[in-house]
């Protein structure tokens, strides 16, 4: 107990010193940083030239996936839009089956990983830099993203390992492993899971903790006054606490978690979906004139930025950065369902794209688009984008509160939500990479819960923008051994759905009205 006292005192008393000296702190950690993180983005996000626009591989890897599966597949991202729906709501439910949380269960503790803050102030980046035009290809990338993401919680869950106390670990790095070991392809299938874990872990540090708390930090301090904020100086104080939090709600596990995301999610996509049709409504009228913007926009050949290549792109990569589709991440959460079919559990995650970017994506978009971009003005936004100096969740602020002055208050509360949410459910996908790689013990389990909870409160208290970089660079890294792998397992995948189809429609599978 006293080793711990000491150990908590020594971390608290390091997190106040960078608080203090955080601009210091913060040049010292880009320093060490910058060439590490450098040097990985040229990989993840190096570009090639197409039509006279660069665009990221990476971005061709996941649209490209995304195209494939969705004709391979026979379009399931529509023809399984029903049944995904009932499979939701209970109707093929067996309480016997093996697994540790419900179908709506994962639904939320996966969506709790990627409805974040990219909606909020990620739309308002993209539209700001590619116009309106941008929210039809985040649409169109939405509804591919679909495909995707049924491919890799389907094979998530078929090839899950159930642990000696009941749990359930699964995802990527088990499919990458045991699937292409069955086709003879056992080196390749061990380094392939090797280096989506050690991304995953990597990611969940940065770009699912830090980058999170950091944002939900600065929009807290900014509604209770800035720098005369009672935490203007003193931001590792919300860090702290939001620590505690995510500590207590992560040491039970996805079963806890899940208890959190199935009332937090909801909650929070409600307040913001009902903030978004007021201002909506108010405007109603200028609705179909902002849709045939958006429209038209899409096709232009003078867009805003690029041309019509510039918009689609832009489009198309936030609309991968919002929903991860093909990233493999929600395959983790989504292997844990209480199911014995793994097609089940895909068509239930095909409805994350949907729910994230067709849904409330295009809301913020409508908003931002109605206001006239809010107080900082198209042209303005777009300037600021393209210098990489638009502060995007302020955008989407000040566009909802020329209807609702007081919603920048509310939004700051779903800020916070979706930190938490997001933070929550990245510490169980970097949880379940890391046992990956050090086993299934009590002391793997703690180690990493406890280095999960140090990061939130040093997020909180540092801006060190090479570590940001260096957290995105680790989730989209994800995306190249994953979609790979998918490549080498569709065959067996499409065999399931036609098995799968067929015993639903013969009334082998129960329904359970």
């Amino acid at each position: 107990m006293r080793k711990f006292s000491s150990f908590v005192a020594l971390v608290v008393a390091l997190v106040q010193s960078a608080n203090a000296n955080a601009s210091t702190i913060d040049e010292k950690i880009n320093a060490v940083m910058e060439p590490l993180t450098n040097a990985i983005m040229k990989v993840v996000f190096f570009e090639v030239s197409f039509a006279g626009v660069s665009v990221p591989f990476v971005l061709i890897w996941l649209l490209a996936g995304a195209i494939f599966f969705t004709f391979y597949f026979g379009f399931i991202n529509v023809r399984g839009f029903g049944h995904a729906w009932d499979v939701v709501r209970g109707k093929f439910d067996d309480p016997n089956d093996t697994g540790e949380v419900s179908h709506f269960q994962a639904l939320t503790a996966a969506l709790s990983g990627t409805v974040g803050v990219g909606n909020i102030a990620g739309v308002a980046f993209a539209v700001s830099l590619g116009g309106p035009g941008a929210t039809f290809w985040m649409i169109v990338a939405g509804l591919l993203g679909m495909s995707s993401k049924f491919v890799e919680c389907t094979l998530g869950t078929k090839y899950r390992q159930e642990n000696e106390d009941g749990s359930v670990s699964g995802g990527p790095m088990y499919y990458l492993r045991d699937g292409l070991a069955k086709q003879g392809k056992v080196k390749l299938g061990r380094v392939l899971a090797m280096l989506f874990a050690i991304a995953c872990v990597g990611g969940s540090f940065g770009g699912g903790n830090m980058v999170q708390i950091n944002q939900a930090t600065k929009q807290l301090i900014e509604v209770t006054g800035g720098d005369q904020s009672f935490l203007a100086g003193q931001s590792w104080i919300f860090g702290a606490v939001m620590a505690a939090l995510v500590g207590l709600i992560i040491i039970g596990g996805i079963k806890s978690i899940a208890r959190v995301t199935d009332k937090v999610v909801p909650f929070m996509v409600g307040i913001y979906v009902l903030g978004a049709l007021v201002v909506l409504g108010d405007n109603i009228a200028e609705i179909p004139n902002a849709a045939a913007l958006i429209i038209s926009s899409a096709f232009s050949a003078d867009a805003a930025y690029g041309g019509l290549i510039g918009v689609l792109i832009v489009g198309f990569q936030r609309a991968a950065f919002s929903n991860e589709a093909g990233i493999g991440s929600a395959s983790i959460a989504h292997s844990a369902a209480k199911t014995n079919e793994p097609v089940s559990e895909g068509v239930v995650a095909l409805l994350e794209p949907f729910i994230d970017t067709v849904v409330i994506c295009t809301m913020t978009a409508l908003v931002i688009v109605i206001s006239g971009y809010g107080l900082i003005g198209q042209e303005a936004a777009l300037g600021l984008a393209q210098a990489k100096d638009l502060q995007a969740i302020e955008l989407t602020s000040s566009a909802f509160a020329q209807t609702m002055s007081w919603f920048p208050v509310v939004l700051s509360g779903a800020v916070i939500l979706f930190a938490l949410s997001t933070m929550i459910s990245w510490s169980y996908y970097g949880l379940k990479s890391w046992t990956f790689l050090f086993g299934e013990s009590r002391a793997a389990d703690l180690s990493y819960k406890a280095i999960f909870c140090i990061f939130v409160v040093l997020g909180s208290a540092i801006s060190a923008q090479s570590v940001f970089d260096f957290g995105d660079a680790m989730i989209f890294s994800m995306c190249f051994p994953n979609v790979l792998g998918l490549y080498f397992l569709m065959g067996e995948v499409k065999e399931d759905v036609a098995d799968y189809f067929k015993r639903i429609k013969s009334g082998e599978i129960k329904r359970y009205d």
